[in-house]
């Protein structure tokens, strides 16, 4: 199963690349896929590609339910042998 996560655009770099902030974490991405993104926009991010323009309710949406599914696996799988919880 493929998941795209939202990422929002905090720099344009050069034509092609972005820096977007996802779930926390800094990354850069190619816009090759989506040349009309700019600052401020939320876009779905895969495989290091901006997929998809989206508007900034869906991406707050899809953050959360993603928040959910960390904290319901965290609590259903039991921790590696060794480790701490």
């Amino acid at each position: 199963m493929c998941l795209a996560i939202p990422g929002a655009i905090t720099r344009i770099i050069d034509t092609s690349t972005a820096e977007v902030d996802m779930l926390g974490a800094t990354r850069n991405i190619s816009l090759r896929l989506v040349p009309e993104a700019r600052v401020g926009d939320f876009v779905l991010v895969h495989a290091g590609f901006g997929i998809q323009i989206i508007d900034p309710e869906e991406a707050r949406e899809t953050i959360e339910l993603i928040r959910e599914m960390d904290e319901l696996v965290a609590e259903e799988l039991p921790a590696p042998d060794g480790a701490t919880a």
